[in-house]
């Protein structure tokens, strides 16, 4: 009767143990077998190598976020491009004029950046 249950039960303890065994070698043991020798230089808070020198609560310019939404979104775009072109024979015209006017509306999203000036870093 609890025969059926033995794959399920292997196959959570395989998972329970390719989650534990990694963080046991990679941390756990190199606790004991490295040497710890704490310092404030080595505990210190570092950004890209360097102190941090600002609040971590700082307020980003909006431009940041314009063009990370612009990422985003063209990134989008390419996405639906791929299997747009893969299938094109068999979606024929319709499929053609539907991604033009996809095309359409995110260039015209783009042009409106671009003039109001969020691509512009200085």
């Amino acid at each position: 009767m609890l025969e059926g249950y033995f794959p399920i039960l292997m196959f959570i303890l395989v998972g329970i143990a390719l989650g534990v065994v990694p963080v046991m070698i990679g941390g756990g043991l190199t606790r004991f077998l490295g040497v710890h020798r704490p310092d404030a230089e080595k505990l210190s808070p570092y950004e890209c190598g360097f102190e941090a020198f600002e609040d971590a609560r700082m307020k980003f310019d909006v431009r940041y976020y314009l063009v990370a939404i612009l990422f985003i979104l063209f990134d989008l775009e390419i996405a639906f491009l791929f299997p747009w072109a893969i299938v094109l024979q068999e979606i024929g015209f319709f499929g053609f004029m539907a991604m033009m006017v996809f095309l359409g509306i995110l260039i015209i999203g783009f042009i409106y950046e671009w003039k109001k000036g969020a691509l512009e870093w200085e």
